[in-house]
């Protein structure tokens, strides 16, 4: 299994940048990449359990949250199919108060399984994307201050 991290600070609270996020169904409102995205069968966005089925660049991608929680900011993610070569991959996102300055770190750390063959490019794709996620939270919250 490989695992791919990525950090960054936000000069925004770590609430604001939680409340962006929290929802697993919120990603069209701040990955510019997803065009759509519903939770199945009519179940909260917070609900463990629930599964999210959203549109990033044209591609149906299905993820089951397995966590949520309010008091760490984070939740735990996994697919709920393969992607590409990716045959399963989980996932989790966690919000922190930087008390310097009242800015939040954001930590998104991804691991998956693929054939070894495939490895390093499933592995270079999640780098760069995980970058571009959090560039495009960052244009969102900008924005909304």
């Amino acid at each position: 299994m490989a695992k791919v991290y990525y950090s960054t600070v936000f000069e925004h609270p770590a609430e604001k940048v939680w409340g962006i996020i929290r929802d697993f169904n919120s990603y069209p409102d701040w990955v510019a990449t997803v065009s759509e995205s519903h939770i199945e069968e009519g179940r909260a966005g917070d609900s463990v359990g629930a599964i999210r089925n959203f549109k990033e660049s044209g591609t149906t991608i299905r993820q089951r949250l397995l966590a949520h929680s309010d008091l760490e900011r984070s939740y735990t993610y996994e697919s709920c199919g393969p992607l590409g070569a990716i045959t399963y991959y989980h996932g989790t996102a966690k919000v922190t108060p930087v008390i310097d300055g009242d800015r939040a770190l954001i930590e998104w750390s991804i691991e998956l399984e693929s054939p070894e063959a495939e490895r390093s490019k499933c592995v270079a794709m999640l780098e760069t994307a995980m970058p571009q996620w959090m560039a495009s939270l960052r244009e969102v919250l900008t924005a909304r201050a």
